[in-house]
Parts: C-alpha cells; sequence; structure tokens
C-alpha cells in the first residue's frame, strides 16, 4: 500500500466520520469512517517504515592523470 493509498483511505475515513449524516440499515456509517481511518494510518506507518529505510549508496569517483587509475570510494549514508 503506497503513501497515495493510505492516504486516500484516511481521507474517505475520515469523510465518512465526520461529514456524512446519513443512516444505512445494518451498517453504521461512522464505524466504517473510523475503521478505514486506521487502515490508512497503518498503512501509511508501515510505508514510511519499510520504504523510509532505503539508503543509498553515495559513489565518488576520482581521476588521476599520472598513474593512469581510477578510484571509487563507497560511502553508505
Amino acid at each position: 500500500m503506497g503513501i497515495g493509498v493510505s492516504v486516500f483511505l484516511f481521507a474517505v475515513g475520515a469523510i465518512l466520520t465526520f461529514a456524512v449524516n446519513a443512516t444505512v440499515q445494518g451498517i453504521d456509517i461512522a464505524t466504517v469512517g473510523v475503521i478505514l481511518m486506521i487502515a490508512g494510518a497503518l498503512g501509511l506507518i508501515m510505508t514510511v517504515l519499510v520504504f523510509g529505510r532505503r539508503g543509498g549508496t553515495t559513489e565518488t569517483v576520482v581521476e588521476e592523470d599520472y598513474p593512469r587509475r581510477r578510484v571509487v570510494h563507497d560511502e553508505i549514508i
């Protein structure tokens, strides 16, 4: 679940919880809204935890004229 889907679920849940006054027999719309908000918040947290730890490496390339050699330094950030 991506960030966009999580925000969408949270927004739809908030609309159902706070803005809709309709009643449906057998379904509490406010409860469905709270469930959607919780699912959106959990999805957002999981997305940030999983994709937020994607630290890459930076590569520094130093090329010298004499002697002909290429030095590569990898740093993990």
